[in-house]
């Protein structure tokens, strides 16, 4: 499967009363998280490999060129572009790194120090953290996992808002999406929807 096709929904829904419209958007929304989850399944584990080793490398040239003391990062949930690779590859370059914590719902996200090969448990999510949660600030750069994500550089997640409700806070940090190019669709905006610095994908090139 190559990264040019692009899966489009119809989500603008129809006019008149407000209610059904968002309701709509909503179910329209349940569906392309749906369609994306697939799409993102069927993939040859070897090219996905090598997908994530070139996302990784730009992450990379990235942080080279900016020099951000702590980066967050992310644990990669089933499917989504793994990038421990990188991660090592940083965290021997000097840089500090940081998971995503959920410590409660319709709360933003705390995030907690962490190193490549400390010792790893679920949480009641079932995403994997450190064993000892160390609490540190917002890092000043995150890698945000897009389960879909539009031409302006808005993300489409999972539909618990936290990275929204994480980067209200001013000063915004750098924010970098990580996909697969064929994540990219159309689907509506909530007012309170920023995009994202930018969408890293296998076939971009950003430094």
């Amino acid at each position: 499967m190559t990264g040019n096709s692009r899966i489009t929904r119809d989500l603008d829904g129809s006019p008149g009363d407000t209610d059904n419209a968002n309701s709509a958007n909503k179910a329209a929304k349940a569906a392309l998280r749906k369609a994306l989850r697939t799409a993102r399944g069927a993939f040859d584990p070897a090219i996905k490999v090598q997908w994530d080793a070139h996302i990784g490398a730009q992450i990379v040239a990235w942080w080279r060129l900016r020099q951000v003391d702590t980066m967050g990062v992310y644990w990669p949930l089933a499917g989504e572009p793994d990038l421990r690779a990188c991660y090592a590859e940083l965290a021997q370059a000097g840089m500090r790194l940081a998971l995503p914590v959920v410590m409660e719902r319709n709360a933003p996200l705390a995030f907690t120090a962490w190193t490549p090969g400390e010792p790893m448990i679920p949480d009641e999510m079932g995403v994997q953290v450190p064993a000892q949660l160390r609490f540190v600030e917002r890092p000043p750069a995150l890698l945000i996992p897009c389960l879909g994500f539009d031409a302006g550089g808005y993300r489409l997640g999972y539909g618990g808002g936290y990275y929204d409700r994480t980067l209200e806070r001013q000063p915004r940090p750098h924010t970098l999406g990580i996909a697969y190019s064929n994540q990219q669709a159309v689907f509506p905006h909530d007012a309170y929807d920023v995009p994202l610095d930018v969408i890293v994908t296998e076939t971009t090139h950003i430094t």
